[in-house]
């Protein structure tokens, strides 16, 4: 079988996001962002959240780490020493307030275990949480949009266009994998047993982030890492194949990374991690430059194999 990536064939099923899903998520975004009501007409009560300045103090001298600005408290959530947060109610925005407390035998901090202070505190605002209704109010106040048909129609497209993005990418990796299977390719031993490495090390990477580990995951599926490590053989082993495609496509295509298109993929980097070029530019060594070279030449062949491919269309659900 000669190696085959142009002139594929593929069948795209496209979702139609449904009047229901929209009103799922509609809702779904109710419960979960409360509306923050500011609270002009009466002084502070037990539950309210409060945005205050305060400063520590033990005698005439400010301690390290007691002061902030614009801070947020819940009062009564507990999250200060005990005592705090009761002086501050019945307290109205604007208001001075002097809070004494004396901090626990067994305060994190031994300069200040047992001693008695006193917080100078500023309010600057009273608010309260409060539920939405699903209309024009939650439209404007959390949506950005005029009416509640609006939002809907504004989240009907994000919808349909995250369900599209994510039909396509099926789609183009199914591609590969088919151009895959046409490649003449046998990974050694040590080459597939560095990809399981680095199967596995992301899969925990992914557990960690869930407060799990490898072993907690294997107890949850009765089973063992070395039993893992044996299933995912498979997997590494088409992950390989998959590359190595890639990597005889961007040779027989003469494909190249241009620095344009390195700067605009760091820079979605930066975008996808909430961080700026300059906060970035440590991590950026040969490694991480050749993984974003192999990032953007991977997009070039799923492109350029898609372009070549006939592809059918079909609808997985009735049109609304």
């Amino acid at each position: 079988m000669s190696f085959t990536y142009k002139g594929l064939t593929a069948h795209l099923n496209r979702h139609i996001i449904t009047a229901e899903e929209v009103d799922s998520q509609l809702h779904r975004l109710v419960q979960q962002n409360p509306r923050i009501a500011v609270i002009q007409d009466r002084p502070t009560r037990l539950g309210d959240e409060v945005i205050l300045d305060y400063a520590g103090f033990c005698g005439e001298e400010q301690f390290a780490g007691g002061t902030a600005e614009k801070q947020t408290l819940v009062l009564g959530s507990g999250m200060f020493i005990p005592g705090f947060e009761e002086q501050l109610v019945d307290k109205v925005p604007g208001e001075e307030v002097l809070v004494n407390v004396t901090f626990p035998e067994e305060y994190h901090s031994p300069d200040l275990a047992g001693k008695e202070a006193q917080f100078r505190c500023k309010i600057h605002e009273i608010r309260v949480k409060t539920h939405y209704e699903l209309d024009d109010t939650f439209a404007k106040e959390f949506g950005q949009c005029d009416t509640l048909d609006e939002l809907r129609k504004k989240l009907e497209d994000t919808l349909q266009a995250y369900s599209d993005e994510r039909g396509e990418m099926d789609l183009q990796d199914r591609l590969l994998r088919q151009a895959a299977e046409t490649l003449e390719f046998n990974p050694t031993e040590e080459e597939l047993e560095a990809a399981v490495d680095a199967h596995m090390a992301n899969m925990e990477a992914q557990m960690s982030r869930q407060g799990l580990n490898l072993e907690m995951y294997c107890s949850f599926l009765n089973t063992t890492v070395e039993q893992l490590r044996t299933d995912c053989r498979g997997e590494a082993a088409a992950n390989l194949r998959a590359q190595a495609t890639v990597d005889k496509i961007v040779q027989l295509e003469n494909l190249k990374a241009t620095p344009e298109e390195m700067g605009e993929a760091l820079v979605l980097v930066c975008r996808q991690n909430n961080m700026t070029m300059e906060q970035l530019k440590p991590y950026v060594d040969a490694e991480f430059e050749k993984a974003i070279e192999t990032n953007v030449l991977t997009g070039k062949v799923l492109r350029l194999i898609r372009d070549a491919a006939t592809v059918t269309v079909g609808v997985d659900n009735e049109q609304k």
